[in-house]
């Protein structure tokens, strides 16, 4: 029977390995969206991504009545079919 320490290599493969799940998992949950009810939020940034605007046009969109928003607590979250909705109304 073989005896593996830190310095083997199936021991640093393996940490290399479990480091790479790590970051991985870390990107998904940074990237992720909030759900709640079945509706999928979006921040600003990905309004922004998604309209291909600047964060103060969205700001002044929202201060205007133009996009609808949710403000949870400070936290700025737009409903998705609602952005979508958006677009649809404005390409036709």
């Amino acid at each position: 029977m073989k005896l593996l320490d830190r310095k083997s290599a199936e021991i640093a493969q393996f940490f290399a390995t479990l480091d790479e799940m790590l970051d991985s998992v870390s990107q998904t949950l940074k990237n992720r969206t909030p759900h709640l009810n079945d509706e999928k939020f979006l921040t600003n940034k990905d309004v922004c991504q998604m309209l291909h605007v600047s964060l103060r046009t969205l700001q002044d969109w929202r201060d205007n009545g133009i996009i609808p928003f949710v403000q949870i607590k400070g936290k700025i979250l737009y409903r998705e079919s609602e952005i979508l909705n958006l677009l649809e109304n404005t390409q036709t």
